[in-house]
C-alpha cells in the first residue's frame, strides 16, 4: 500500500479518508490505473534482472564512445542495450545483431530515443532465433572483444563485437483488447509468464521464466 501512495502523490492527488477503493468507486482514480500497473510491472521486471544487467559498471562506456575505434576498447566492460536486427547461430556460438538505443535507470532501451547504430553480441550459448526474435527489446552485460564485419545490403561494416556475460531479453507490453482488467492481469498482456529469463536463472525456460506453482 506504501508504493501505491507514493504513486499517487506523484500525480498530484492524495486518496481521500475513504481510502483508495473509494477512488476507484467513483472513478477518479480510473484513468490512473495503466500508469500504476506500468509502475509494477516494471519494478517487477527490475527485480528478476541479472545482477551484471542491472548493474551499472564502474566505468560506465557508452556505444557512442566506443562505436568509432572498438579495438582500442577491448576488454572493457559495458551494458548496452537496443532491439534485436538478426540472430545467427554458428556451431560454437552465437551472434546477435542489435540496434542500439541509450538505456534507462532499470537498463531497459528507450526507444523514444534517437538509434545509436548498431553492435554484435556474442554468446556461446545457443540462442533461439524464435525467442530472440526481430525488433525484441534486448540488454547485455559483457566485454568488448573488438569489432566483427558485417553487410548491411551491399556496403560492408565493421561494427563493435561485445561478448556477453549476461544478456536479458524484456517482456513485450500488449494492451490487452478486451480493455483493463478483463482477463484479471490487469488488460496489460500481463500473466504468469512475464519476466523472460536469462541463462544461469534458476526459473528459465527456453527463454521464459517458469512459473511459480
Amino acid at each position: 500500500m506504501l508504493v501505491a501512495r507514493v504513486r499517487w502523490e506523484s500525480f498530484g492527488e492524495v486518496p481521500d479518508k475513504r481510502g483508495d477503493s473509494a477512488m476507484f468507486h467513483n472513478g477518479r482514480g480510473k484513468d490512473m490505473r495503466p500508469y500504476l500497473l506500468l509502475a509494477c510491472i516494471s519494478l517487477g521486471a527490475c527485480a528478476g534482472l541479472p545482477p551484471a544487467v542491472k548493474n551499472v559498471p564502474v566505468a560506465d562506456i557508452t556505444y557512442s564512445e566506443v562505436s568509432q575505434n572498438p579495438n582500442s576498447y577491448k576488454d572493457t566492460s559495458v551494458r548496452w542495450g537496443g532491439v534485436i536486427i538478426d540472430v545467427e547461430n554458428e556451431e560454437n556460438f552465437t551472434l546477435v545483431q542489435v540496434l542500439s538505443y541509450p538505456l534507462n535507470f532499470t537498463g531497459r532501451p528507450q526507444l523514444t530515443k534517437p538509434s545509436e547504430g548498431r553492435f554484435v553480441i556474442k554468446s556461446s550459448t545457443f540462442l533461439d532465433p524464435a525467442v530472440y526474435a526481430k525488433d525484441r527489446e534486448i540488454t547485455v552485460a559483457g566485454k568488448i572483444e573488438g569489432d566483427i564485419e558485417r553487410m548491411i545490403g551491399k556496403k560492408t561494416v565493421r561494427l563493435a563485437l561485445l561478448s556477453s556475460k549476461a544478456i536479458y531479453l524484456w517482456p513485450v507490453y500488449q494492451p490487452d483488447p478486451y480493455g483493463y482488467g478483463y482477463r484479471g492481469y490487469g488488460g496489460y498482456g500481463f500473466s504468469p509468464y512475464f519476466g523472460y529469463g536469462y541463462y544461469g536463472s534458476p526459473f528459465y525456460w527456453g527463454g521464459y521464466y517458469r512459473p511459480y506453482w
